[in-house]
């Protein structure tokens, strides 16, 4: 890959070699690399003198040989890192394709990677959890939301984390604002078993999730005073993720939210439930209702194949072996709805 991009001066600044581009930086965060060896990747990358400097720390300068720069050169090009970092390309002919994408991809990888010392999106948990709480008096909330730095009379929005075990879901909320590019304040805590993100303003950005067990449950706008309100509504979100669709938001969900609302132990009793859970006891049947879920999305067999990467006919046949396992037929309108519906109280059960 870095043999490929090396010379970009090289290259035309076209889709695909923007997605090695960007493919190249995501193989530095996978990869856990150090501030310095993001700046030396970038700067063999870009064949070019790159800089620099974070939350006051000395800059750093290497060249494309990997070695510190001497003496400066014009600056082509330059991104922010957070609020008080940058980063920077310098060149003696002059900018080249593709320079403001290496940076801006080189700044994202530092944000993710080397989140700031002092970082606005941390916060006192106690009163994140005083600001979610609906016992707590109206004066006793505000006091909070203000304390937070945030407004009381604003919307706002709160999103819920949760992650897999050994991970620490406060880490993994403050990566996930950082891969986000999100400049606003954002303030996070701890309630329970996940991460609470308070959102102002509640801005609607994709979220971009790692690979991993990372899930992200959306909350609807609200004003500050009824924030318990969104973080109620995040958590049920939360519950309707899976690896296939890590991040729900609850304003999509409409009446299929009312769900959420039936018990748990009578979602796990019902015979439709369960006959998916059987099912998904062996690894040939987990294999059959990720083809069942992924045919009731699509409403095709030819794109559920796809997103599956198999051929149709072998969709097909898991879909005819799930037919005679669970008893009734994904022929009808109703039969396919009952699936998914069985689905999806099947993934709320947990």
């Amino acid at each position: 890959m870095r043999g490929l991009l090396r010379k970009l001066s090289a290259l035309d600044a076209d889709a695909e070699t923007a997605i090695r581009v960007i493919a190249y930086f995501d193989t530095l965060v996978e990869s856990r690399a150090t501030v310095v060896e993001v700046v030396r990747a970038t700067a063999g990358l870009a064949d070019g003198v790159v800089g620099v400097e974070l939350d006051g720390r000395p800059p750093v300068r290497l060249g494309p040989d990997g070695k510190p720069a001497s003496r400066p050169v014009a600056v082509t090009a330059q991104a922010a890192v957070g609020t008080s970092g940058r980063v920077w390309l310098e060149r003696p002919d002059g900018p080249r394709p593709l320079d403001d994408l290496v940076l801006e991809r080189c700044a994202i990888t530092l944000r993710v990677l080397e989140p700031p010392r002092h970082t606005p999106h941390l916060a006192d948990p106690a009163l994140v959890e005083l600001v979610l709480s609906e016992r707590e008096a109206p004066e006793d909330r505000a006091r909070a939301v203000k304390l937070l730095g945030l407004a009381h009379d604003r919307p706002l929005r709160i999103a819920a984390v949760r992650c897999g075990p050994g991970q620490d879901p406060g880490a993994e909320a403050v990566r996930l604002v950082a891969r986000a590019g999100r400049h606003a304040p954002v303030r996070v805590g701890i309630v329970g078993r996940h991460a609470a993100l308070v959102l102002q303003p509640p801005d609607a950005r994709e979220w971009a999730l790692p690979r991993g067990e990372v899930r992200l449950g959306l909350g609807g706008t609200v004003d500050g005073l009824r924030a318990h309100t969104s973080w109620k509504q995040a958590q049920q979100a939360l519950r309707f993720t899976s690896a296939e669709h890590p991040v729900v938001d609850f304003t999509d969900l409409g009446a299929t939210a009312l769900l959420a609302e039936v018990p748990v132990e009578m979602l796990r009793r019902d015979a439709d439930v369960a006959a998916l859970t059987a099912l998904a006891a062996t690894p040939s049947g987990r294999l059959d209702v990720a083809a069942l879920e992924a045919f009731c999305v699509s409403g095709s067999l030819r794109k559920a194949a796809e997103s599956l990467h198999l051929h149709h006919s072998s969709v097909a046949s898991r879909l005819a072996r799930a037919e005679d396992v669970l008893g009734w037929s994904l022929d009808t309108p109703h039969g396919r709805f009952r699936t998914m519906v069985a689905l999806l109280a099947r993934r709320l059960a947990g």
